[in-house]
């Protein structure tokens, strides 16, 4: 009998079994059908453990994209597909780490949906439902222990707990609604080029009624990786396989109740954490996807092996000439680490330095010999007569500014005892309190700086104070800014007709006169999240093309405009908000870069 065949008689038989046991039951009780349970961050492989746990104290952290394709679906009796209860989820795993005490690791995982799609399917009369909408996981706690050997030994045994929290749904097949912990055994090892990894484990998992035959239940589970290390052992690459078996109802190692999945990847970690991996189930068991896809970046502290420095001189033991002595280094072993013979760097020796701590000059006076310098700030005016020797200055007849600086410091034209602002550059005033200082009003609109929203671009008094002082169009980080939007007709790429949209689009033919040096704009159409993608996208395209016309009809020369819908693509707002979906409902217009004049040259 085909193995297709199987799984339908499978997967009606536990549906019969639902009926009986949940006669009142409106639907089949979801599960977490996801099989994929990632490696701690920091590891040298994507499902298996590659046990670097050395150093006192270190972390890792990252992200993990893992797509699954139809991991839950029923056949008909003639191998054809009758429907996917799921079919196809996609989950961002953010985790990370602490290892500490050369031997522990605690690490934890939370996985969020991303997608998560799927059709209901009623298989011996009981529906299974399409999944809801649910956004996270089960999150995992690990706690893991290195018993023997060391990361990159021929063998390394460590043994650890997982414990999965009920934070996923049953509805959106993301969790099991019960806390499952997952005591398991783990062996790695390096020969060579060759690494290695393997593990077991029984996760206790708390049987559901309403489940495929097999499809839950308490499990062993178990996982292996081979493969070549390159990149001074930084570059791990090879295959991977991981499963499971469900150990109740004589369900051991039966294809439905026997997801097994294999992979091929390749894993970079050395303070940065990035890899990539793909495969597919190797059997039909429940949960195996027909393809699998996994992407990993993150960071991971390097392990630095200690070496002790008993005198705390920064310069350790092993190459030490007085390690007990504090010192300094020396590129002559004999003295590398022991007291410097002239602690102030000056050249003359402590035996004849009369400053031995305080730098200075050589001097025929013993009294002075190796003291400061008489002119210490080297600007030719003794220390004597420098009424600034530690600042670098001018000479002056004046005693009291004699070796100080210049008297106009921010080189305005106005010197500092006139300047009001003597440390910012700014303009003459009669106004002794503004004289010097940099000018209130730099765009002349009327409207000072610290209340105008567009202190460099004149425009008129608003009672927004975002927009006060703004013109209606303008340009600035390589756009055409706009201080309202272009309204639309609800649902609809139509422009409202009336002043406020027609002013901002003769505010941007405006810009677009006056600088002939803008050669093209694209304008962007822009949603929020309410409806389908789909239509959002074509909506955006059809108002973007919309403001397009509205321009070239008004006299815009066409050549100079492109038009680019980009739906919900790019919010900028919280779309959870009716304010934030406001902003994200909008059209820009956005400066492209010219060509090179080369390239223009080259067009007919």
């Amino acid at each position: 009998m085909k193995t297709r065949q199987l799984l339908l008689i499978a997967f009606t038989t536990a549906a019969a079994l639902a009926t009986t046991s949940r006669s009142f039951a409106q639907s089949a009780t979801g599960f977490g059908i996801n099989r994929y349970n990632p490696a701690e961050r920091g590891s040298n492989w994507h499902s298996n453990e590659s046990l670097d746990l050395r150093g006192g104290f270190r972390w890792a952290a990252g992200l993990t994209f893992d797509y699954a394709g139809r991991p839950l679906a029923a056949y008909n009796g003639d191998d054809t597909l009758r429907g996917s209860v799921v079919s196809s989820q996609s989950f961002l795993h953010l985790g990370g780490n602490v290892v500490f005490l050369d031997r522990f690791r605690v690490g934890l995982n939370a996985p969020f949906a991303i997608t998560n799609e799927g059709s209901a399917v009623t298989v011996g009369g009981i529906p299974y439902a399409t999944p809801s909408t649910r956004r996270i996981g089960d999150m995992r706690l690990g706690v893991d222990v290195r018993l023997l050997g060391e990361y990159g030994d021929p063998l390394t045994i460590a043994f650890g707990t997982q414990l999965f929290f009920p934070t996923g749904s049953q509805d959106s097949y993301t969790g099991d609604g019960s806390v499952r912990v997952q005591p398991r055994v783990l062996v790695a090892g390096d020969a060579g080029l060759f690494g290695y990894s393997a593990r077991v484990g029984f996760e206790y998992r708390p049987t559901q009624a309403g489940y495929p035959l097999g499809a839950a239940g308490s499990e062993l589970s178990f996982g292996a990786a081979a493969g070549v290390k390159l990149m001074e052992r930084k570059l791990t690459i090879g295959p991977e396989i991981s499963g499971s078996t469900v150990l109740v109802d004589s369900g051991a190692f039966k294809q439905i109740s026997t997801p097994v999945e294999g992979m091929l990847g390749a894993r970079y970690v050395n303070g940065i954490d990035v890899g990539i991996a793909g495969g597919a189930g190797l059997t039909r068991g429940i949960g195996s996807p027909t393809a699998r896809l996994m992407v990993t970046i993150g960071v991971a502290s390097p392990y630095k092996k200690p070496i002790y420095d008993r005198d705390k001189d920064n310069i350790f033991d092993d190459i030490d000439a007085c390690p007990d002595m504090p010192g300094i280094k020396s590129e002559d072993p004999k003295y590398n680490g022991c007291p410097d013979p002239d602690r102030d760097k000056d050249g003359i020796m402590n035996a004849v330095d009369a400053c031995p701590d305080e730098p200075g000059i050589k001097s025929d006076d013993p009294k002075y010999n190796g003291c400061p310098d008489p002119d210490r700030d080297n600007d030719g005016i003794m220390n004597v007569e420098d009424a600034c020797p530690e600042v670098v200055g001018i000479k002056s007849d004046d005693p009291k500014l004699n070796g100080c600086p210049d008297s106009d410091r921010d080189k305005d034209g106005i010197k500092n005892e006139e300047d009001a602002c003597p440390e910012v550059p700014g303009i003459k005033s009669d106004d002794p309190k503004l004289n010097g200082c940099p000018d209130p009003d730099r765009d002349k609109d009327g409207i000072k700086n610290e209340e105008d929203a567009c202190p460099d671009e004149a425009g008129k008094p608003d009672p927004d104070p975002t927009k006060n002082g703004c013109p209606k169009a303008f340009v600035k980080d390589n756009q055409i800014k706009i201080t309202d939007q272009v309204k639309f007709v609800t649902g609809s790429a139509a422009i409202v007709r009336g002043p406020q949209s027609e002013e901002v689009l003769l505010a941007v033919v405006k810009v677009l006169s006056d600088h002939a040096d803008i050669k093209k704009i694209r304008i962007e159409g822009h949603t929020d999240n309410v409806g389908g993608a789909g239509y959002n996208k074509a909506l955006s395209q059809s108002r973007a093309n919309s403001v397009m016309t509205w321009l070239v009809k008004t006299g815009v020369d066409k050549t100079r405009i492109t038009a680019k819908g980009f739906g919900l693509e790019k919010p900028i707002g919280d779309n959870k908000t009716e304010a934030g979906r406001k902003e994200n409902r909008r059209v820009e217009f956005h400066i492209e870069p010219a060509a090179p004049e080369s390239e223009a040259h080259d067009k007919p």
